[in-house]
């Protein structure tokens, strides 16, 4: 008996042993592995830190670039008398766009490689479409931020095909998308035309002349976007949108003119010594002075302020953002037609009919004019209003009375950004506003 009783206490010990040892390593596999994904963790972290880092130094630097030679940007329209036209393509299903390409192709015939040749003079110093590109290739320019250089080409084959604006590049786009590299980041360039989108800012105009055609072209709009696919709720959604609005509108309306004003304001003013000497002495006392703003410093401020309150939580951008047509191919939202800028005033000869059709509304017989400002722009675009008015001159007074939102020469645009650099992401949303022969700086958002 008491040799089984020793056999099973040392039976017992060894298993209480074995026990032990099982927890241990089960302990110490643990940790070995909360220390493996903690240190994998970190590393992950550090390692996003350090591409985002250079991501932003690259869209910074891309930002800086842009600003620099945005002077340098004269768009040019073309002319597209035998292309399909970009101006219905909102409302084209995949199905419908796809046949709409291949009848148009097999229509005329024609070689695609040569549908897309850059449509300006590159010897034209006044015509350059971005930047003089022998010139970001020179290395041994030591303001050259950029290198391999290139632009985005079109596909080459009918699958892929894609209908050029009225610039050439696919609607809004005023330029070709540029890619490029700074460092280890990639990045992406492309700049749009607000003026052929629908300014938000009408909608919110303070102005009982104009109120009902406000409500009318945003709600015209969005029902082209919406009323077949969100027909149970696009009503509502507008109901709900324009409520948005008149919020803002208590905040601060939106202007179409300004004239320059003279506002006497109290400034620090320096003192000058009474001694013969007339070294300024230190800010010691507030005057009152004149301070004159032009029509252009009181557009500019507006574009900044309202630039912050349409990017703001007082509007559902998710709402304008929700997809119509979403594939690789296209990407269709109301969003995508409406300007979040200052913009004032309608290009007539690079906006869709959507826009179209919802800046005539303030003079009537908005759909015969659009489809006849399509049909004509294709072959010549419009040099200016009394051109358009003599084109169609039994709408000249609807024309005359939209001659305040209307224009034929784009000034607003927007510059996006976009750097990637591993796993990171940046980008940049710059609007300009071209003045005469300077182009100013509206707002940046960066995110």
């Amino acid at each position: 008996m008491k040799q089984n009783e020793k056999k099973i206490n040392k039976i017992r010990r060894q298993g209480i042993v074995l026990l032990i040892t099982l927890v241990v390593l089960i302990i110490l596999a643990t940790v070995s592995f909360l220390l493996t994904s903690h240190i994998h963790s970190r590393r992950q972290t550090d390692q996003y830190i350090i591409d985002y880092t250079k991501a932003r130094y690259a869209c910074d630097s891309a930002a800086k670039y842009s600003l620099a030679t945005i002077e340098e940007i004269r768009p040019r329209l073309i002319e597209r008398p035998n292309e399909p036209d970009f101006s219905d393509l909102f409302r084209l299903t995949d199905e419908q766009y796809q046949q709409f390409i291949d009848e148009w192709l097999e229509l005329n015939n024609l070689e695609l490689k040569d549908n897309f040749q850059l449509q300006y003079d590159t010897n034209d110093p006044n015509n350059k479409q971005f930047a003089d590109i022998s010139r970001i290739n020179d290395t041994n320019d030591p303001n050259n931020l950029l290198s391999n250089f290139r632009f985005l080409e079109e596909p080459n084959n009918s699958d892929t095909f894609t209908v050029r604006g009225p610039y050439g590049p696919v609607w809004p786009l005023v330029t070709p998308t540029m890619e490029f590299e700074i460092g280890p980041a990639k990045v992406t360039i492309e700049i749009e035309d607000e003026n052929a989108k629908l300014p938000l800012g009408w909608a919110t105009i303070d102005d009982e002349r104009f109120q009902e055609q406000t409500d009318a072209c945003l709600e015209i709009l969005c029902e082209w976007m919406w009323s077949n696919l969100y027909a149970d709720t696009y009503r509502s959604d507008i109901d709900n949108l324009k409520k948005q609005l008149k919020q803002i509108v208590e905040i601060k309306p939106f202007k179409l003119d300004f004239s320059p004003i003279t506002i006497l304001e109290r400034a620090d003013v320096p003192v000058v010594s009474s001694s013969r000497s007339t070294r300024v002495q230190p800010l010691n006392r507030s005057r009152t002075v004149r301070k004159t703003y032009s029509a252009a410093d009181q557009t500019a401020k507006q574009g900044a302020d309202f630039s912050r309150i349409f990017h703001s939580s007082l509007i559902d951008l998710d709402l304008l953002a929700r997809p119509t047509i979403l594939s690789d191919r296209r990407k269709e939202s109301a969003l995508k037609y409406i300007s979040l800028w200052s913009a004032t005033t309608v290009n007539i000869n690079t906006a869709p009919r959507n826009v179209l059709e919802a800046a005539f509304v303030f003079g009537g017989n908005e759909v015969e004019i659009a489809d006849q400002i399509i049909l004509k722009r294709r072959i010549k675009p419009f040099d200016n209003i009394d051109e358009l008015k003599k084109e169609l001159f039994q709408y000249s007074s609807s024309i005359e009375k939209c001659s305040k939102f209307i224009t034929t020469k784009s000034t607003f645009f927007t510059i996006k950004i976009t750097a990637v650099c591993g796993a990171a992401r940046t980008s940049a949303l710059i609007a300009v506003n071209e003045e005469g022969k300077q182009v100013k700086r509206i707002a940046i958002i960066s995110g």
